[in-house]
């Protein structure tokens, strides 16, 4: 595969990573207020997608979490060509790549609580939840970055298929006490029989946990599959358009794919099932395909600006709730003026707390500051 020998950044990449975070810093709000405006009815079917299935099945809304995953891997690829590119020899990238995945899984602990416990007892310790989002993205992207780092492109593919069907032979075939082998209901599964006993202090559930250990297997191979993507974009001896046109049919091959293992192996983001993987890494690049052909290859960039600050401090703007209270900063700014709005002052507080998060990454983003893991 022929690739730049100088790496370029995609600024399709922060666009999309802003989008995608855009939902879960306050967008959907906002959004399905809007369009409560115009239509009662559009508004409650849009709220419906833009809320996790209790367990099988797949919303818009289940994409944020891989979708972010997705954009690591691909820029990693991008990060790894620029570090060998100013000399950085293979055990600084693997050293960096271990600290910057253990980094995303202390992270992780903090914005569950760590600072609120009792970290003096046995109790405290005991009542933390160890599992987060951001531990399962450090780990999935810490393996992936390694594998990608230290092999070609046709060894990570075998390493996703490897994965995802070591995967499912295992939640089919390995027997679990008191539910047997293939039992896929919740708390039933091998997924949630490992976190059980592995996982210290709590879980998310009491039986088992959406982010949990046993599940960084498949979401090794959606980083994976970011990484694979990343290389293909940074070949040069293909055009814009037909990068674009790739990703987009192989978007619909993984599509039709999911669909197929969608009828032994359920669609779910609560096991990230194989299935699930590919359903995800298929929107995914269609999104991606998307935003590469509108902003690197048409270079239309006007009204990008809006998501390429939120994109550009991902992490700090999902842990910053941990330490600010926007929701208490917002009402008292705002509330007793828009209480005037009557019905539509929740709406207005929707946009007023948005305008607040955006301003203060608008702040960092013009100062330069960003938070690097």
């Amino acid at each position: 595969m022929t690739t730049n020998r100088t790496p370029e950044r995609l600024r399709s990449l922060d666009v999309l990573r802003g989008f995608d975070m855009f939902w879960i810093i306050g967008g959907k709000p906002v959004v399905v207020g809007l369009v409560a405006l115009f239509s009662v009815e559009a508004s409650d079917w849009l709220g419906n997608r833009l809320q996790h299935p209790k367990w099988d099945g797949f919303e818009p809304y289940d994409l944020i979490f891989p979708l972010f995953l997705f954009i690591a891997g691909v820029s990693t690829v991008y990060s790894i060509a620029n570090r060998l590119a100013k000399g950085d020899s293979r055990a600084n990238l693997h050293r960096h790549f271990i600290q910057r995945g253990l980094t995303l899984v202390l992270l992780g602990i903090l914005y569950n609580g760590l600072l609120s416990r009792d970290l003096a007892s046995a109790e405290g310790w005991g009542e933390m939840r160890y599992a987060s989002v951001l531990g399962r993205i450090g780990l999935a992207y810490m393996f992936a970055a390694l594998i990608a780092a230290n092999t070609q492109w046709r060894t990570q593919l075998i390493w996703v298929v490897g994965l995802l069907v070591g995967y499912w032979a295992a939640l089919r075939f390995i027997p679990v006490p008191e539910f047997g082998a293939g039992d896929l209901d919740p708390g039933h599964t091998l997924t949630d029989f490992i976190d059980q006993h592995v996982i210290p202090g709590k879980l998310y559930k009491d039986d088992r946990d959406p982010e949990g250990l046993f599940a960084v297997i498949p979401a090794i191979a959606t980083a994976l599959l970011g990484c694979l993507t990343g290389q293909w974009l940074r070949r040069d001896d293909i055009g814009g358009k037909k990068k674009s046109g790739f990703m987009a049919i192989a978007g619909l091959v993984c599509l039709g794919l999911a669909w197929l293992w969608n009828i032994n192996f359920p669609i779910n983001k609560n096991l990230w099932s194989s299935s699930f993987v590919l359903n995800c890494a298929g929107w995914s690049l269609l999104l991606l395909s998307l935003f590469y052909l509108v902003v690197d290859v048409w270079q239309f960039r006007k009204g990008t600006l809006f998501f390429t600050v939120i994109g550009a401090n991902s992490i700090l703007v999902y842990m910053a709730p941990t330490f600010i209270n926007f929701d208490y900063t917002n009402e008292n700014l705002f509330g007793g003026a828009l209480s005037l709005a009557g019905e539509h002052k929740a709406l207005l507080l929707a946009v007023t707390l948005l305008a607040i998060k955006w301003g203060l990454l608008y702040l960092l983003y013009r100062k330069k500051i960003f938070l690097k893991v």
